[in-house]
């Protein structure tokens, strides 16, 4: 059984925007049957997972590098979850973590999105993964990662992940270093990171914990809601959770992720 939904690749060159600017690649993206041309450069804003689909419960291929350059193949309908290429590597980066330069300044990949015409393409997830993730070792799962629905949610994702590869998606994660663009300048990191003892990593890779899959992805500065349990590390003043498959330390003040185990 494949999964079949519908994305959006955004046509990121030679389109001028209602500001009279333009984005800098001079040929549009296309996709033919899992194929893609050249494509429009953006850069990460945080250190930033690359996926194996467009969800925050498919499997971390790689984590982009803050400040580094992908090439965005397409978009889901919503603008929040984009096809890109890092560093050879193609996978599923959330958007709301991209910026591409429009003007001569950088805006996060939503609000671009909106103001570019976005024609539309086809993601399937068995030849997504079998032209790209035969060598990972999560290729023998991929029968897990296929859902019972066909329909992309609004959000952009896909739903909830049959079988024990995942489960259903019950909340979001909140803000993040990005949010929304701000006068065209993406906003200040929120929240601090930390260099946690090797004493507390062992300690929370060591634990069986329930995992919670939240919309969004876990980024240092993103907040997690009030509904996510967040489990105590014995002498040390910050919790941890199971989030979208990834450990993750949080501030129990303010509830913001301050460290992400990768």
């Amino acid at each position: 059984m494949t999964k079949t939904v519908s994305l959006a690749v955004a046509v990121l060159a030679g389109t001028v925007l209602a500001s009279g600017g333009a984005l800098a690649q001079t040929t549009s993206p296309q996709v033919v049957q899992g194929q893609a041309t050249q494509a429009q450069v953006a850069y990460a804003t945080t250190d930033l997972n690359l996926r194996a689909g467009p969800g925050p419960e498919y499997p971390v291929v790689t984590a982009i590098d803050a400040n580094g350059a992908v090439q965005i193949l397409g978009c889901t309908p919503s603008g929040l979850w984009c096809d890109v290429v890092w560093n050879g590597t193609r996978g599923w980066a959330y958007a709301t973590y991209l910026a591409a330069e429009v003007g001569g300044q950088r805006m996060a990949i939503p609000e671009v999105a909106g103001r570019v015409q976005v024609p539309t393409a086809n993601y399937d997830t068995q030849v997504y993964w079998d032209e790209n993730y035969r060598q990972q070792p999560f290729y023998s799962q991929r029968d897990r990662y296929v859902t019972s629905s066909t329909t992309t949610s609004a959000s952009g994702s896909t739903g909830a992940v049959t079988g024990a590869a995942g489960g259903a998606i019950t909340g979001a994660l909140i803000g993040g270093p990005v949010g929304a663009a701000i006068g065209g300048v993406a906003g200040a990191t929120l929240g601090g990171t930390v260099d946690p003892p090797e004493r507390v990593r062992t300690y929370v890779t060591e634990q069986q914990t329930e995992p919670v899959y939240l919309e969004g992805e876990v980024v240092v500065g993103a907040g997690v809601p009030e509904t996510v349990q967040l489990a105590p590390v014995p002498e040390y003043e910050y919790r941890y959770a199971y989030v979208n498959g990834q450990r993750v330390l949080v501030d129990p003040n303010t509830r913001r992720i301050v460290h992400v185990y990768r």
